[in-house]
């Protein structure tokens, strides 16, 4: 397989041409029905192909999530693999935000579905589960490196759910989350000017200096916007590790559509904001 140039290069690139603004493609009921569309097929390529109009050649990362397609079926899917290829064709790095963890070959099928440079669903890099191990991400891992794509492992997550695993202390003291930021500063050792290994970590968590962020790939940072995050919080959240914060916004542009230059005009603001915070930082 030829690989791209590696996914963390990439997206530092992407990052500082266009800003770190992640924006999210989540087509939910809600929302199309608050752009006036059908929650069905029809409404969701419609939604879809207007974000990716408004956005792909302006933000640096788009992130599908897939299961606002996968249940339209077939057809959804469709939808999906036509924005992913508009997406990337535009010059976004595409996220898709599909959340898998499985064991051996099934996890090694998952990362297929989305890693492999041939697949219809190809993307720059993947959320992943590693609550089954972080061990059995592995053929995600092998792929990730192999076709010069990236992962996201879902570490210290904004849900009150999540605090019950990734807060749990090991026997050796240490807690879950910060156990799966280890794993990632080990995948990451030695990569410039970016590691393509990065974790999820909510930007509404707040003080997180007993947490050692800073391990050399990207943090995706849900809950800017609409969950109650602000741009400003980020470098209180994310310490010396701001830079590589990738935030996302979903609800707090999406909301501005089916308008293009209205979805374009509120993700310029997002942006310059976190310009504006991460210098600051």
């Amino acid at each position: 397989m030829t690989g791209l140039e590696p996914f963390g290069t990439r997206l530092r690139r992407a990052m500082d041409e266009r800003g770190p603004l992640c924006v999210g493609i989540d087509p939910h009921a809600s929302l199309l029905a608050q752009w006036g569309l059908n929650d069905d097929v029809a409404g969701l390529e419609r939604f879809s192909r207007t974000v990716v109009e408004a956005m792909a050649e302006r933000v640096a990362v788009l992130k599908p999530q897939s299961a606002f397609f996968e249940r339209f079926g077939s057809r959804g899917l469709a939808v999906l693999e036509k924005a992913v290829e508009e997406a990337r064709a535009a010059g976004a790095l595409v996220v898709m935000d599909a959340k898998r963890g499985d064991i051996g070959s099934t996890m090694a099928a998952y990362a297929e579905s989305f890693l492999r440079k041939d697949a219809p669903l190809f993307s720059d890099a993947l959320t992943v589960s590693p609550y089954l191990g972080y061990g059995s991400l592995k053929p995600a891992v092998d792929l990730a490196r192999e076709s010069g794509t990236g992962l996201f492992v879902l570490a210290l997550t904004s849900n009150p759910e999540g605090g019950e695993v990734q807060h749990a202390v090991r026997a050796d003291g240490r807690n879950v989350g910060a156990t799966m930021l280890a794993h990632l500063a080990a995948e990451n050792a030695g990569e410039e000017p970016l590691g393509s290994f990065g974790a999820v970590v909510g930007a509404t968590l707040g003080d997180l200096s007993s947490y050692d962020l800073d391990m050399g790939g990207p943090l995706l940072a849900p809950g800017i916007g609409a969950q109650g995050a602000a741009p400003a919080d980020l470098p209180r959240v994310f310490g010396k590790a701001v830079r590589n914060v990738v935030p996302n916004v979903s609800r707090g542009v999406l909301r501005y559509g089916p308008d293009v230059v209205a979805l374009r005009d509120a993700a310029e603001r997002f942006a310059e904001e976190i310009r504006v915070a991460v210098a600051a930082g």
